[in-house]
């Protein structure tokens, strides 16, 4: 049976300045702390039943991986033999080394993103104080900060778009619901998934060339008016709007981007999208004419590759693997 992906599991991110990264993540945009190991802190949304969706953990910025749950258990080892015998090299990684969580792999893409594979995983309860009556979710929601749903999606920048987002649909199953072409340039973004959501991940091409690199990871939330109380939470705590809110034409998404104060990643308020159900489904391309459009349908004024603070991105870090 080939291995598949469930979902996008968790970021790992790392800060120079933890305490300040914990205030964000909890006070602002309101998760929930469910351990604190080894200097490591794990965070959750109120509708995540899985151990944690975001980790932070003292060092230069970065992200030292992404988290990806695997449908199966028998999954995290066929994943392997597949990415070894594809010429990926992986690194196995023993059950409780990443607090709740049991064997998982972990290997860098050729775009250079930390990536691991995953699939067993504590669920722990919320404490008594914080469980909700409505089963369906895992505590109370809007207690504190923005307070979103769960971890949506990543969007992660490289040199190649067009191969690394033909790695993914090779090796990792992922398919492609939209991209932006430009001209003779080619594949410029693409917005894949490996659930019915118009995308988990995007690969978008980075404007300084590097590989390794992340533009944001997002959490969603219900509705757009909940993104735009997410905004005024933002503002009460001090914490800039980098961009937004607004509507992406891509995804048809609303959007308020800002940033960690701890360790200057970028973080998206995110609501709306839409789901592919068809088997047939023929990927949405948007020309070199229609990026604005495609990146912004409506809200503030944008144009990509202008040196605006918006086209930056911060390193991941796919370093060597301790063994493979």
């Amino acid at each position: 049976m080939t291995p598949s992906l469930a979902k996008l599991g968790h970021v790992a991110l790392n800060t120079p300045n933890v305490e300040k990264s914990r205030w964000f993540f909890r006070e602002v945009i309101g998760l929930d702390e469910t351990a604190e190991i080894d200097g490591t802190v794990y965070l959750r949304a109120w509708g995540e039943f899985e151990h944690h969706s975001l980790s932070l953990t003292e060092g230069p910025t970065g992200i030292d991986h992404f988290g990806w749950r695997a449908c199966r258990a028998e999954d995290v080892g066929a994943f392997a033999e597949q990415l070894r015998a594809n010429g990926t090299a992986v690194e196995e990684i023993e059950g409780d080394t990443e607090a709740g969580q049991g064997y998982a792999i972990r290997f860098v893409t050729p775009s250079g993103h930390p990536f691991e594979i995953y699939h067993e995983i504590e669920h722990p309860d919320a404490p008594e104080e914080l469980r909700s009556r409505l089963k369906s979710n895992v505590s109370t929601a809007r207690r504190r900060g923005a307070s979103p749903r769960r971890l949506d999606h990543i969007n992660v920048a490289a040199r190649d778009v067009p191969s690394g987002q033909a790695w993914l649909e090779e090796q990792l199953g992922f398919r492609l619901r939209e991209f932006i072409s430009a001209g003779s340039r080619g594949m410029v973004s693409a917005w894949s998934a490996v659930t019915s959501q118009v995308h988990d991940l995007a690969l978008t091409r980075d404007l300084q060339g590097d590989d390794g690199t992340i533009h944001h990871f997002a959490y969603l939330f219900d509705s757009r008016e909940d993104v735009m109380l997410g905004a005024d939470v933002l503002r009460e705590a001090g914490v800039p709007i980098e961009l937004g809110p607004g509507m992406h034409g891509i995804a048809r998404s609303m959007f308020c981007y800002l940033r960690d104060p701890g360790s200057n990643h970028r973080v998206e308020l995110y609501a709306g999208g839409y789901h592919v159900f068809d088997p047939d489904w023929k990927a949405i391309e948007w020309t070199a004419a229609e990026i604005e459009a495609a990146l912004i349908w409506w809200g503030p004024e944008y144009t990509p590759g202008k040196g605006h603070p918006f086209d930056q991105t911060t390193p991941c870090l796919a370093g060597p693997l301790s063994s493979v």
